[in-house]
């Protein structure tokens, strides 16, 4: 059962309000008056206009990394009047507020191993990891680039493993957070003045030394042959990625961060808790756009090859996923994988049950959830478990698409770029335009 104290998620936040002396002297120009800013008046908040106010939209995708059992989550019907299957039950409350995909997938997913596709589920690259695979940009990363300078956290990238399905223009990695206290820190622990000077003094630090690398990477690309000016090129796109990073760093340094009346959380003392792990990371996602610390949110959940703390299961979770039709295996699998069904049904809970501008969170908040596997029993990447919840959709349908014939997963990644207000036509391997059926509501 969860503990109490780990329920932080629908907690009151309060956003910073600044002054106009505050605003002024922070850069250094007391003499220049600036016009009303909404962060300088909290009374705003309170008027009547503010109910028509326009809230930002939000991201977030989860994707399970062991895959979902398709037969106890996809439906077997079309269209709105679809039956509810296993999975789908402990949905039911939120029927109306998401849509359940089938048929879609990337295509050219085979790579170096049966679960290299995790490396390309939000980018779409193909053939992951064999020779020459260069990955792209991920679906986030592009969101963070195009608007992530609006609050604290371009992006915010989490996990239960330390690895994650956030990769950089330059085809990098990006690390997974998965501690939820540290988390919750850097969301709501404001520094000591000394802490706020060393902070930006590192900045500044990392920018030298950027410049310092750059400026050798350049002198040494005159000196080598076409292949290595190749290999050049891709690591000062990554240098210029870290760049435009510090640079967003730099300007929140000195910047107030939100308050809340949630309790800084415990991280879960057992490593095959998995499915705790999952609740107390979606109550910091929760958390983290409830502030808009951030809009962008990436989480890998991925699986062990470890027996997790769930009562009934008795297996490895690796093996229990690979389990090559055999029923008691399948049972077993399905406790585990109704467990994380059940988290993310109480995600969707508290989504709903935070009001921003009279509204839930969820309407503004498009959240992918699924696999990089079809079906991991076999390694197939085709006709990935895919349900979008939330966001500016009109939803209660099963988009049912060829099983055979795949449409591009991608397509799905233009319909959110449109919900996020992007002026989207493709990405990646997709065709042109986004999900036919699912358009955005009032496009």
């Amino acid at each position: 059962m969860r503990k109490k104290n780990q329920r932080n998620a629908a907690a009151r936040v309060t956003r910073p309000v600044l002054s106009r002396r505050y605003f002024l002297q922070g850069f250094g120009a007391a003499a220049i008056s600036l016009p009303l800013l909404e962060a300088m008046c909290p009374t705003m908040y309170r008027r009547a206009e503010a109910a028509e106010a326009q809230s930002p939209k939000r991201f977030v995708a989860a994707c399970a990394t062991l895959g979902f059992h398709t037969p106890f989550l996809n439906p077997s019907q079309a269209g709105a009047d679809y039956e509810l299957t296993p999975y789908l039950k402990i949905l039911e409350k939120h029927r109306d507020y998401f849509t359940v995909f089938s048929g879609m997938s990337h295509p050219e997913q085979q790579g170096d191993s049966g679960h290299a596709s995790e490396m390309t589920w939000l980018t779409s690259a193909q053939r992951p990891g064999l020779a020459g695979f260069r990955n792209t940009v991920s679906l986030d990363q592009y969101f963070a680039e195009k608007f992530g300078a609006e609050t604290r956290y371009p992006s915010l990238v989490l996990s239960t493993s330390g690895r994650s399905m956030s990769w950089t223009a330059s085809g990098v990695e990006i690390p997974g957070e998965t501690s939820p206290l540290r988390l919750f820190r850097a969301l709501f622990m404001t520094g000591s003045p000394a802490e706020v000077a060393q902070e930006m003094r590192k900045l500044e630090r990392g920018r030298s030394i950027l410049d310092t690398v750059r400026d050798q990477a350049k002198k040494l690309e005159r000196e080598v042959g076409a292949k290595d000016r190749n290999k050049l090129d891709e690591y000062l796109s990554a240098v210029r990625d870290l760049e435009s990073r510090l640079q967003i760093s730099e300007g929140w340094v000195n910047k107030p961060k939100p308050t809340t009346d949630a309790k800084e959380p415990r991280d879960i003392a057992d490593r095959n808790d998995a499915i705790g792990k999952q609740r107390l990371m979606y109550d910091m996602i929760a958390l983290a756009l409830q502030s808009d610390s951030t809009r962008n949110i990436t989480f890998q959940l991925s699986g062990m090859n470890a027996v997790p703390t769930i009562d009934g299961v008795k297996n490895d979770w690796h093996n229990l996923s690979h389990h090559g039709k055999d029923p008691e295996k399948i049972a077993e699998l399905q406790v585990i994988e109704q467990a994380e069904f059940t988290a993310f049904e109480e995600f969707l809970s508290t989504m709903r049950s935070i009001e921003e501008n009279g509204r839930p969170l969820l309407d503004q908040t498009a959240i992918l959830f699924g696999s990089n596997l079809g079906n991991a029993s076999s390694h197939d990447w085709h006709n990935v478990p895919t349900i979008v919840a939330g966001g500016a959709f009109r939803h209660g349908k099963h988009l049912a698409f060829d099983e055979k014939n795949n449409i591009p997963l991608a397509n799905l990644f233009v319909s959110l770029g449109l919900h996020m207000g992007l002026e989207m036509d493709r990405f990646g391997t997709s065709t042109r335009g986004g999900v036919s059926g699912f358009e955005v509501l009032g496009s």
